[in-house]
């Protein structure tokens, strides 16, 4: 028998040119090696539609395609199922399909929900929760999205919490998130697991002049706070920066317009310009010329666009919300990648931004803990095999959870 060994950020070969296991290998030495067994097991991933869809990225989205292409060098066999709807508050028709998908599975069957299908319809998923192994994948939690109106969060809020309390297992993307889900929701520590995305390390980016690129990856939307961004911008418009907002403009139209109003009140069009969805190697000289990454979201789990960056060596300019501080990390000497700010602040904003303007030393000492960051981070076979001991440890007898 011949294995196929990973260094530490390296993809599991791909399962349709393998039949035989393979030995994950962490940091680049053969240790407490793991033989994955030549049958493979099934799990039933269910998402949102779209999640496939490049024109309108997500973390989430994004994650999830990863994990079903990890999780084979894994022990775990992938089924796709995609369910369109305006998820997470489905019409009749999305709910219908979801409740005809699970119920097609065997009783035992082990299945993989994405917590934006799941938690708020828990009138179909905790019935199945009787028959079925199930386990919740929580990118975000529904009542922490930005802009709801307070009624609609309580009530997410509320059905979430019904979904999570039935399952066996829930897993979340940060450590923080654990400890969030498991305060807010009363949820068993036990039953509460973290597979925090993984990244996968790329070239080292050249930058422009090494200061002034500023880069945003984000979608549009009010939780990503791009507004604080623009209004922080209009107050350093002596400094000689330049700022390009990628992410998608379709989910939130009237934020977009918001947006683009206060850009123009500012009158910072030729400045900060608003690219759009990316992708590939659009994406890849996006990063490239990136001088330092800004994220001023209001709410987040962990930060995929965080380590995307660090595993490029770009510093991150981030407010100090949720999983943010967890995504920037340390480099193994004990240096800090990247400037935290408190939310709610484009003040604080500008102040960090005049740091990074004025003082080298500030940004030599940023730059040198990224790439030792960048060394460190963990790659996509670690979140996958998190996953798939998440999988396996589903109890045999499916039953509601206390």
């Amino acid at each position: 028998m011949t294995d196929v060994t990973l260094e530490k950020n390296m993809t599991p070969p791909n399962p349709e040119k393998f039949t035989l296991g393979y030995v994950p290998v962490q940091h680049s030495v053969l240790k407490n090696a793991e033989i994955i067994p030549m049958s493979l097991r099934s799990v039933h991933f269910v998402m949102p539609g779209g999640v496939d869809d490049l024109a309108a990225p997500s973390g989430g989205n994004a994650y999830d395609r990863r994990v079903c292409l990890d999780l084979p060098g894994f022990g775990w066999q992938v089924h796709k199922h995609t369910v369109d709807g305006s998820w997470p508050r489905p019409g009749a028709e999305a709910r219908a399909e979801l409740a005809r998908t699970l119920r097609e599975f065997p009783d035992g069957t082990v299945v993989l929900l994405d917590g934006l299908v799941a938690c708020g319809v828990p009138e179909i998923i905790v019935p199945e929760a009787e028959r079925l192994r199930l386990a919740v994948l929580v990118h975000l939690p529904l009542g922490d999205e930005t802009g709801l109106e307070p009624a609609v969060a309580a009530e997410l809020d509320a059905l979430e919490r019904t979904v999570l309390r039935a399952v066996p297992a829930v897993i979340a993307t940060s450590d923080w998130a654990v400890r969030r889900l498991v305060s807010h929701h009363g949820l068993a520590p036990e039953r509460v697991h973290v597979a925090a995305p993984g990244a996968d390390i790329a070239p080292l980016a050249a930058g422009t002049d090494g200061v002034s690129r500023l880069l945003c990856v984000a979608a549009v939307t009010p939780r990503k706070g791009q507004h604080r961004l623009v209004e922080a911008l209009a107050a350093v418009t002596d400094l000689p920066w330049s700022c390009v907002c990628v992410g998608g403009l379709n989910q939130d139209p009237e934020y977009v317009a918001e947006l683009r109003s206060l850009i123009a009140k500012h009158g910072l069009e030729d400045r900060l310009i608003l690219a759009g969805p990316q992708a590939g190697a659009e994406l890849d000289a996006s990063y490239n010329t990136a001088d330092l990454m800004v994220l001023t979201s209001y709410a987040e789990t962990y930060g995929m666009a965080v380590t995307e960056a660090l595993a490029r060596g770009i510093p991150v300019l981030a407010t100090d919300v949720g999983g943010l501080p967890e995504a920037v990390g340390r480099a193994p000497d004990g240096g800090v990648p990247g400037i935290l700010v408190p939310p709610e602040n484009p003040a604080a904003i500008a102040v960090e931004l005049r740091g990074w303007f004025g003082e080298a030393d500030v940004r030599r000492r940023l730059k040198a803990a990224a790439r030792g960051r960048r060394a460190a981070l963990n790659g996509w076979a670690g979140t996958a095999r998190s996953l798939a001991s998440v999988l396996g440890r589903l109890p045999n007898e499916p039953r509601r959870a206390a």
